[in-house]
């Protein structure tokens, strides 16, 4: 008859005590995945914060807002002690028709292992007002000779131009300038000639240099508004509310948007203060980066407890099937082997492109575990079918990870066949008694 002692012995060498230990030990090998991720995040955060700096000393990203035509008036006003004032007003009056022709040139520029997307820009800017739908209140004194053109620009530090702005013909240069309203900072243009801005169609036209980083976006003040931009980017992202007709090719793309005044919600004139925001009207192209290394890095590290679960899975049957016990020490090095595959990657990939970084740290990765389980196993066929597994393994991660709208689906599937495969070579197991 067994004793206790022999009873207690039997269970820790049991199958399922075996099972419970493996379990605990991919429970406690989250902890190290979550600090890869945290390091992850780090290397990214810093990444930003270093891209930032450089689109500060090159220019920050642009949005485009006009041009408008602002005219000064006066009229009398009653205030609430019933005396009459005289309150000086701006009346903006948005383009009839606005069309913005643009060149994009991106450049990449690095600083030490970072790299930020800063672009040049050519636009042509063409366009009318027309002033016949000015309506000014009654008794109101107009100031023509102060009326201005007001063109917002977000960092004026990207113009590498001095626009010349030409209006019925008439040449106009252009100031630094602007006020805290919808317009925002930019160009202002004096408008002095009298004839010219009492006539009813003020025909405009400018060319602007422009560099900035990141994005460059418009906001659609015309009545009609048509913005075609062509840039040498493989991959751009439109973003705003407007989506563009758009082609893109082996040299870049071409984007056309058109939009009329009921497409948005400005109006073709207003006073003062009456319009609060037009932000929520722009629209342009960011120049992403489709997957950067970090949110490859990030997706990857996620699927760290899988190929922990997956990995000691095939020890286990192993161990099962071989009756060659395996310590649970040498699961723990085996899962720490697998953690350090994403702190490799991430390190490589900062250095190289993410294709060979994912190469060097998944054949190093691999080729550590089957070493060390060559000195566990002790058989060349075990051997050769734990080095199939892992490579099927990296190479299926690989795959998902280049996958952006069907990653899930993909996923899903693998794992699916993964765990059909792990339930059929388990079916003849017996879990009660091994030994036989």
């Amino acid at each position: 008859m067994e004793t206790i002692n022999e009873k207690l012995e039997k269970f820790t060498q049991s199958i399922t005590m075996k099972a419970f230990i493996i379990g605990f030990l991919i429970l406690i090998m989250l902890i190290p995945g979550v600090m890869i991720q945290n390091l992850i995040n780090e290397r990214q955060k810093r990444s930003e914060e270093t891209i930032n700096k450089i689109n500060a000393k090159w220019s920050n990203a642009q949005t485009i807002n006009g041009p408008v035509l602002v005219i000064p008036y006066t009229s009398n006003e009653v205030d609430e002690n019933d005396k009459v004032i005289i309150r000086i007003h701006n009346l903006f009056l948005t383009p009839d028709m606005l069309t913005i022709n643009a060149q994009l040139v991106p450049e990449e520029r690095h600083y030490g292992i970072y790299k930020s997307i800063l672009y040049k820009s050519d636009l042509e800017i063409q366009g009318q007002f027309n002033k016949s739908e000015i309506q000014f209140p009654v008794n109101s004194q107009i100031n023509w000779n102060g009326a201005t053109v007001r063109i917002g620009i977000t960092d004026l530090r990207g113009l590498t131009n001095n626009m010349d702005f030409v209006m019925n013909n008439t040449h106009y240069t252009a100031e630094a300038g602007g006020a805290q309203d919808v317009i925002g900072q930019g160009l202002v243009i004096s408008v002095k000639n009298q004839d010219i801005v009492r006539t009813g169609i003020l025909a405009f036209m400018c060319k602007l240099k422009l560099k900035g980083s990141s994005y460059i976006n418009f906001i659609p003040v015309g009545r009609t508004t048509r913005i075609q931009m062509n840039g040498a980017w493989k991959s751009p992202g439109f973003i705003g509310n407007f989506t563009p007709q758009y082609s893109l090719n082996d040299k870049g793309f071409t984007a056309v948007w058109e939009i009329l005044h009921y497409n948005r919600n400005i109006p073709e004139t207003w006073t003062d203060h009456q319009l609060k925001s037009v932000s929520d009207t722009s629209f342009g192209v960011n120049l992403v980066e489709t997957l950067d290394q970090y949110q490859q890095n990030m997706r990857s590290a996620k699927y760290a407890v899988m190929f922990i679960a997956l990995t000691f899975v095939v020890f286990f049957f192993v161990e099962i099937l071989t009756k060659k016990k395996i310590h649970p020490i040498q699961y723990l090095l085996v899962g720490i082997a697998l953690i350090l595959f994403y702190s490799l990657l991430l390190s490589i990939s900062e250095q190289l492109n993410f294709g060979v970084a994912y190469l060097i740290a998944s054949i190093a990765t691999i080729g550590l575990i089957v070493f060390y389980a060559h000195t566990i196993f002790k058989n060349r066929l075990q051997t050769g079918i734990l080095t199939a597994f892992l490579s099927i393994l990296y190479i299926f991660l690989y795959v998902v990870l280049q996958l952006e709208d069907i990653a899930l689906l993909i996923g899903s599937i693998g794992l699916f066949i993964i765990l059909g495969f792990i339930m059929f070579f388990s079916r003849k197991i017996n879990w009660y008694k091994p030994e036989e």
